[in-house]
């Protein structure tokens, strides 16, 4: 028996050239790779795609001094000019051959499909002109001394050059001027033997190229108008934030040499208070106390607030907002301050968004501030419901005593205001009025969006 040898086979090694370090393309050469990626890119990815001319604006330089239809009829502008240039250029086709009456229709039907093409599919339309211009010569009975460009041909070069030029960039129509060239100049040595006496190429090479000048620098202009428009609208822009920016660092600062100082004055004169009289009773001195904590607990947050309106963008706060769990210390201080307060939740106790608790919270402040000032020594009662749909408040207070010993302070109404921004933005509903009894009555239902299925 004959054991066979199995030999394992081993790859082949590669070149030496190919661990030879990689040289770098000449510049040249990558200019002409990227040059020959633009042409690719241009005319010939989605050279037929539909793109459709838009219909200009009814504020523009002409259509706005028109009124009623006519502004409506000139937003067609540039669609009727690209039509009337067709049918000029098919009105000289039509002249430009002898051969009877069908030749010189389809030579103006070869010469005005392309400018009409223009309006949907202008890349396709220049392929299409390039094309009809042989078949036209070879209709109109060969070259003679219009060649390698028929009057019909040489204008509808001319105008589909300058229409795609003005709906794409300049650079697409230099591409399509130099396949122009390139076209003219090889049936000039393919026909002619190499004599150029006679030919239109030139001629028509001048005129496109004054022509696709004129509309570059329209592009120029435009976009240059477009950037000025944008950095005046930038500009604009930053000058009013600035503004806005110098007005809010202005009333910030008049509220902190105003309001914090006198804040500061009240807290100092609450603390000293107690030592200027002697053997001061209990409850003057827990006056006083109570009086420092909330003008310290006023100062605190006016800082926070006059920082916010210093900031140039806001942001929220880092310390924790009020909710209504923090509203048994918010009566407490005001039962120290001299309003008798009582407070009835009904329904299903339940965390509700943040917005609402912090809402909830300040109307029901403002509310007890408004009892306070305009009704010293009256009670106030709190309601607070849990429904269904969202929360219910009502703050109402009972008529001054009489005689009382504390006058009424008069406000400015903004508390009854800032009360209906909150409400107003949470999408809720509010009523204040005064009531039978001679007090007052704040109502305020704050809807809360159910917890849907998914979330529950």
């Amino acid at each position: 028996m004959t054991e066979k040898t199995h030999t394992q086979s081993t790859p082949p090694e590669p070149p030496e050239s190919a661990f030879e370090p990689y040289q770098p393309r000449s510049p040249e050469f990558r200019a002409a790779v990227e040059a020959l990626r633009g042409l690719r890119q241009d005319l010939f990815h989605d050279a037929f795609l539909y793109r459709p001319l838009p219909r200009s604006g009814v504020n523009g330089r002409f259509t706005r001094r028109l009124s009623g239809r006519m502004r409506e009829y000139a937003t067609w502008g540039p669609h009727a000019l690209i039509v009337a240039a067709g049918l000029l250029t098919m009105l000289i086709a039509s002249d430009s051959a002898s051969e009877g009456a069908g030749t010189n229709t389809y030579l103006g039907l070869f010469s005005l499909a392309p400018v009409l093409l223009t309006m949907v599919r202008p890349v396709g339309a220049f392929w299409l002109s390039m094309i009809a211009t042989p078949v036209s010569s070879v209709l109109a009975g060969g070259w003679d001394d219009e060649w390698p460009w028929l009057a019909g041909s040489f204008a509808c070069q001319l105008f589909v050059l300058t229409i795609v030029a003005i709906r794409t960039r300049p650079r697409t129509a230099a591409w399509m001027w130099a396949l122009t060239a390139v076209y003219g100049i090889g049936a000039e040595s393919a026909f002619s033997g190499g004599h150029y006496f006679g030919s239109n190429t030139m001629e028509l090479l001048f005129v496109s190229a004054m022509a696709l000048l004129a509309v570059t620098v329209w592009h120029i202009r435009r976009d240059a108008r477009q950037e000025v428009s944008a950095q005046q609208t930038v500009t604009a822009h930053e000058r009013s934030r600035r503004t806005l920016l110098e007005e809010r660092t202005t009333i910030a600062r008049e509220l902190h040499d105003v309001v914090a100082h006198h804040m500061s004055v009240v807290a100092i004169q609450a603390e000293a208070a107690p030592y200027r009289v002697e053997n001061p009773p209990p409850e003057l001195e827990r006056a006083f106390v109570t009086i420092r904590e909330n003008a310290v607990a006023a100062l605190t947050e006016l800082r926070r607030v006059l920082g916010v309106v210093r900031a140039e963008d806001y942001e929220a706060p880092d310390a924790p907002q009020p909710t209504l769990a923090d509203l048994d210390g918010l009566l407490a201080n005001v039962r120290d301050a001299g309003l008798g307060v009582d407070k009835v939740v009904t329904g299903a106790v339940r965390e509700l968004p943040q917005g609402v608790e912090l809402s909830a919270y300040r109307i029901v402040q403002e509310a007890l501030s408004n009892s306070l000032r305009h009704a010293p020594g009256a009670g106030a009662r709190v309601e607070i419901g849990y429904v269904l749909g969202g929360l219910g408040l009502r703050i109402v207070n009972g008529p001054p005593p009489e005689p009382s010993l504390v006058k009424p302070s008069p406000g400015a109404g903004h508390g009854i205001t800032g009360m209906r921004e909150r409400v107003s933005m949470l999408n809720g509903e509010m009523t204040a009025a005064r009531t039978d009894e001679g007090g007052y009555e704040v109502a305020v239902f704050l809807p809360v969006a159910g917890v849907t299925e998914g979330e529950a």
